[in-house]
């Protein structure tokens, strides 16, 4: 069932050259959607978007520059020869400083991805998804787009803010035929942790007890293949 309702739909998946973004631009192919892959590793994109074949383009982007979205946006309208059906907002950064030592200029800078440019991909997306009355825009969030942790002062206000995007977005979208998602997983064992090393760490989930990133894919696969009629408002994952 879920290969029949995505067969042939479009997607744009940011963040998609590694981690939780690749994880469902792999799922979304599988199940026979065209997949627009952005990230600004473009060497590591195209070589990802080649294994996974033909459903998928790789589109190097780098999501916080106006200009760059604007040109990703006309690649993707020019190989799909129409606008996205699928927009998954999963594209971020992750700083850990404490809050008297951050610098306010890594700050804006991990905004600039993490809040606005998920805002920028609505207003290029949205319009189109509201004139046919169709389209899912999903955003990945995290446990800390609800809770606060220790060092998390940039992380946790982008992810906060990502979530208060996503509740408006869906308010102004219900009834219009655009669905909107939320999946906020807990710890996800990506490369993110490489420079962290969380297994060293107190306070840390150890990589061993993390979740996979093909859990929020199938949490994204689930989402995206309700009837036309359900909006899954919110997805909380974690290890069980």
């Amino acid at each position: 069932m879920a290969r029949d309702r995505l067969t042939g739909t479009t997607a744009v998946v940011t963040g998609a050259s590694r981690g939780i973004g690749l994880a469902v631009a792999r799922a979304m192919a599988s199940h026979g959607a065209h997949v627009a892959m952005l990230a600004r590793g473009a060497d590591t994109l195209r070589r990802e978007a080649r294994a996974i074949g033909s459903q998928a383009i790789a589109v190097p982007c780098d999501i916080s520059k106006a200009e760059s979205v604007a040109d990703a946006m006309r690649v993707v309208a020019h190989a799909f020869e129409s606008e996205p059906d699928v927009l998954v907002n999963n594209a971020g950064t992750f700083s850990l400083a404490p809050i008297d030592q951050v610098d306010p200029d890594a700050f804006g800078a991990d905004l600039a991805t993490n809040l606005v440019a998920p805002l920028r991909l609505f207003r290029a997306l949205l319009p189109g998804m509201k004139a046919r009355r169709d389209g899912h825009i999903v955003t990945i969030g995290s446990v800390a787009d609800r809770e606060v942790f220790p060092g998390n002062a940039i992380y946790a206000p982008s992810k906060h803010g990502a979530r208060a995007l996503h509740e408006v977005l869906r308010l102004e979208t219900r009834g219009s035929g655009v669905r909107a998602t939320l999946i906020s997983p807990g710890p996800v064992d990506t490369t993110m942790w490489d420079p962290i090393d969380p297994d060293t760490r107190s306070g840390f989930t150890p990589r061993s007890l993390m979740l996979r990133p093909e859990a929020v894919a199938n949490a994204v696969i689930y989402a995206l293949t309700q009837p036309d009629d359900v909006n899954v408002d919110e997805l909380r994952l974690s290890r069980s």
